[in-house]
């Protein structure tokens, strides 16, 4: 029997469909031993799920869904919101994890998770693994958590090869088989969840959530993701210090030369492509990891910075044009002054004339 999914709710985001009033979607992420991947719910599919889920086995589940608010909405309170999502968090773990699979056995619950269905044969949900979910990651978030993931997966399977390659030179085939088949189990996965990005990114587009240039810089960071992933596959098939086994239609598998080797277990990552900002703006160590909303978050604060250097470099601009204004009423008054100065001289040189014409004739 398969083990429960490891379930979480990392992270929220708000709907934007047109016209109709916006919502705060939950974004769940669940672990299964074949692939990961995200689904997205609202409150009102929860509570429809635990309807569901009190009819179908008459109990209610081991964790009450938390209560609905009439007064506030999540929309407008980030604490409602964060604590909406704890609630909701927790809910679904007590369902997941309770000993009691009465609850996960349901149809409810199955459709609610996208999970597949009890009957359903390994090579199904091998393949289920491959494919991931046909709705795909749609938030911009969401989709960066998914590509780490995919990062991560990548990661592990050269750590595996490497294993391998160890143990098959040191004559240990039955460790370097073990690090072979790890290797390929992540793989698979990393498969589902670039098969996951590839769709959510085409969602994100339709919807027109991102901009161009974000779209391409994810879309290059897909197909990078599905060449590493290729390229590991293909060494994973082969075994090395150990002759080309050949396959029963008679063809061998090829052995990856060194230098591919080297290059994809030594951490060789491709060359990153640039964002469109909009020319000529190039992509910082700032903007690499940022969303559409987090460059522009950042953009109004660098254009807050910039307003308040405007405005401190306007108010020094006005105390200059103060200083110079008064500067040049002292002028005027000083350039007064003289005028009266020049006045008072002539009229003295004028009275000493008389008074010496006045001396001559005593």
């Amino acid at each position: 029997m398969a083990p429960p999914p490891e379930i979480a709710i990392p992270s929220t985001s708000v709907s934007d469909e047109g016209s109709s009033k916006p919502y705060t979607l939950y974004n769940i992420s669940l672990r299964l031993p074949l692939r990961s991947f995200i689904v997205q719910k609202r409150y009102s599919e929860f509570d429809a799920l635990h309807s569901a889920l009190v009819e179908q086995v008459g109990a209610p589940p081991p964790q009450p869904l938390p209560g609905k608010h009439w007064l506030r909405s999540t929309i407008n309170s980030p604490d409602l919101t964060r604590e909406r999502q704890l609630g909701l968090e927790t809910y679904l773990r007590a369902i997941a994890e309770t000993p009691d699979r009465r609850w996960r056995d349901t149809l409810a619950w199955r459709t609610f998770l996208n999970l597949p269905s009890s009957s359903t044969s390994n090579s199904t949900v091998s393949a289920a693994g491959m494919v991931g979910t046909a709705s795909g990651v749609a938030d911009p978030g969401a989709w960066l958590d998914v590509h780490r993931e995919v990062k991560q997966c990548l990661h592990e399977a050269r750590q595996s090869l490497s294993r391998r390659d160890g143990a098959a030179d040191s004559g240990n085939f039955s460790a370097a088989a073990e690090a072979a088949a790890a290797a390929k189990r992540v793989l698979v996965k990393a498969s589902g969840l670039v098969s996951n990005l590839s769709d959510g990114l085409r969602r994100m587009q339709e919807s027109g959530r991102l901009g161009d240039g974000e779209i391409r810089r994810r879309r290059d960071l897909v197909s990078a993701a599905k060449m590493e992933r290729d390229g590991l596959d293909k060494l994973a098939s082969s075994m090395p210090g150990a002759p080309a086994a050949t396959s029963r239609g008679g063809m061998g598998h090829v052995q990856a030369s060194s230098s591919n080797r080297s290059n994809l277990l030594g951490g060789h990552r491709p060359a990153p492509t640039g964002r469109v900002l909009g020319a000529p703006l190039p992509e910082t160590d700032r903007t690499r990891e940022l969303d559409n909303q987090g460059v522009l978050l950042l953009q109004k604060r660098e254009m807050e910075s910039q307003d308040q250097a405007i405005d401190q470099l306007a108010a020094i601009i006005r105390r200059q044009k103060e200083m110079g204004i008064q500067m040049n009423d002292e002028v005027e008054r000083q350039t007064e002054l003289l005028d009266s100065l020049d006045e008072d001289v002539d009229r003295v040189e004028g009275k000493v004339r008389v008074a010496n014409r006045r001396l001559k004739k005593m």
